[in-house]
């Protein structure tokens, strides 16, 4: 394998920082950081970007369920011997560690994942650099959360883009009844908010956007999602649904 192409080095390193990298191919990246300091800077720089990405989460204290389902995946052998000494305690194991389990690591290595390692769920016409290119492109990420601190949209854009894409995490769907929609609204820090269209309940979907998420995004820092009953509301109204900050990776 060529690991003196830059372009491979930071595809690589980006897989590695977002956990995608598995199996042979991280061990063998693992062995390359230990020799090369260039490798290892790369790795920072990705991890450094991607650390923005902790605005968007609030910090929780992880549930002790957490913890023992990390156990059980990096130390195998010592979570069966816990497990066989609290026999009435196995069912807990069937809970998935997600976000309903909180931890800012958790939620943003999560959302980070998904929007790298399945890029089929939110590809669109100016989004195929995310299917065919060697690295993480740059976009405006942001994962929003409920009143809970349960991460529930994640939302992103590509830095020139023209599409929003939307996907609701988590098994149930959001809350919205009768003639309710749900509208997601950026807040600029130095202008009125402004409605970036509707949010599907489930799912995932896309929104067009006036103009390049460049130009409307790069002063936006957070984002809202309200139910709102009239079909163009001029401002976000109280009932605010989800919120999160609005991270620029690059």
């Amino acid at each position: 394998m060529r690991y003196t192409d830059a372009r491979l080095l930071d595809a690589l390193a980006s897989a590695y920082a977002l956990g995608t990298l598995e199996g042979g191919a991280r061990r063998r990246f693992e062995r390359l950081m230990r020799d090369r300091a260039d490798v290892r800077d790369v790795v920072a720089q990705w991890e450094q970007r991607l650390g923005q990405l902790a605005l968007s989460v609030p910090q929780r204290k992880p549930s002790a369920d957490l913890w023992r389902a990390i156990a059980a995946r990096t130390q195998p052998a010592q979570a069966q011997q816990a497990r066989q000494a609290r026999p009435s305690r196995w069912t807990s194991w069937l809970r998935p560690a997600g976000f309903s389990f909180g931890g800012l690591v958790a939620g943003v290595i999560a959302a980070s994942a998904l929007f790298l390692a399945v890029p089929g769920t939110f590809i669109t016409s100016d989004q195929l650099a995310m299917r065919t290119g060697e690295r993480l492109p740059q976009s405006y990420v942001g994962v929003l959360t409920d009143t809970e601190g349960r991460g529930r949209l994640l939302v992103s854009s590509l830095r020139h883009g023209r599409t929003v894409t939307l996907k609701v995490l988590g098994a149930t769907a959001l809350p919205v009844s009768g003639d309710e929609r749900l509208v997601l609204w950026a807040l600029p820090a130095d202008a009125a908010p402004f409605a970036i269209g509707t949010v599907p309940a489930s799912g995932a979907g896309t929104l067009t956007l006036p103009d390049t998420s460049e130009k409307l995004l790069s002063k936006v820092s957070r984002l809202v999602v309200t139910r709102e009953r009239s079909a163009s509301p001029a401002a976000p109204s109280a009932d605010v649904v989800l919120s999160g900050a609005c991270a620029k990776l690059w």
